[in-house]
């Protein structure tokens, strides 16, 4: 039992330590019994265990192909530099650390590869395209949505130090996760000025296999964004909500946007409307 002291009350107040504790005497406590030990304490065991190896594919493949356009050389292909990030990022290491690690596993499996340096490695992993695993089950449902990123800096620091006036940088992360699974899809990142509708087709570029609805917000509510997906995938359904001003275009030019669109005309559409007709019998 514990004791707890009232600021407006100056009289003890008594807290049970656990609520209901005169209640709860019939109820059993979990027990939790391995009855697998031997194949338990291996399990444990595996995950500390670490096996690396070089394929003969992936020691070919470790220089770069001969370029035949103009520019500069590659020495190192996108498979060591890829083998190199992925080991950073498992490790949690800096890039000199990556570079020594490299070296060492290298050194330790007796291969006659070069290593990359860490400044290589740093040029290389901003353009380096990273292949995406997906588990294809079937049709694809994705959710679409937009966000923006602050780039922090020296600017911030600045900023924050001497209030100089400066434009903030930021980033616009397009992203599509896949409602069924809960996994990020496709993503690209793009400048704060792209529209949402332009990046349609490169977050649908990255889906393999088909898509069976397309669902975002209002925000994604434009003829781009419908035709994209249309042509791409003929069969999925678009599940957007029309916007507040939405407003439905003459039958000569019904499209498949104009079977979401049940509002009515906007105020500001309605409003120009009236101007035009009393124009027009002011006039006559």
């Amino acid at each position: 039992m514990a004791r707890a002291v009232s600021r407006h009350c100056p009289e003890y107040v008594v807290v049970p330590f656990k609520a209901n504790a005169e209640s709860r005497h019939h109820i059993p406590k979990q027990r939790h019994r391995v009855t697998n030990s031997v194949a338990y304490d291996a399990a444990l065991r595996q995950r500390g265990s670490l096996t690396v190896w070089f394929t003969d594919a992936a020691i070919a493949a470790w220089k770069a192909e001969p370029r035949t356009t103009r520019g500069g050389q590659s020495r190192y292909s996108a498979l060591a530099i890829a083998t190199a990030l992925t080991l950073r990022s498992v490790f949690r290491l800096a890039l000199r650390q990556t570079e020594g690690l490299i070296g060492s596993i290298i050194a330790l499996l007796g291969l006659d590869l070069s290593v990359p340096d860490h400044t290589t490695l740093s040029r290389r992993a901003e353009s380096l395209d990273v292949a995406r695993p997906r588990l294809v089950l079937g049709p694809a449902h994705l959710l679409v949505d937009s966000t923006g990123l602050k780039l922090c800096g020296s600017g911030e620091w600045l900023l924050e130090k001497h209030g100089t006036k400066t434009r903030r940088a930021w980033r616009k992360l397009h992203i599509a996760v896949d409602a069924d699974t809960g996994r990020i899809a496709t993503a690209t990142v793009t400048t704060n000025d792209i529209a949402y509708a332009v990046q349609v087709g490169p977050l649908f570029d990255q889906v393999d296999g088909p898509v069976a609805s397309f669902t975002a917000d209002g925000a994604y509510d434009q003829d781009a964004v419908y035709g994209e997906v249309m042509s791409r995938h003929p069969e999925a359904s678009v599940i957007v909500p029309p916007r507040s001003s939405a407003v439905q275009t003459t039958p000569r030019r019904q499209c498949r946007r104009c079977e979401t669109v049940t509002c009515r005309p906007s105020p500001s559409a309605a409003a120009c409307l009236g101007r035009r007709r009393q124009a027009t019998t002011s006039e006559s």
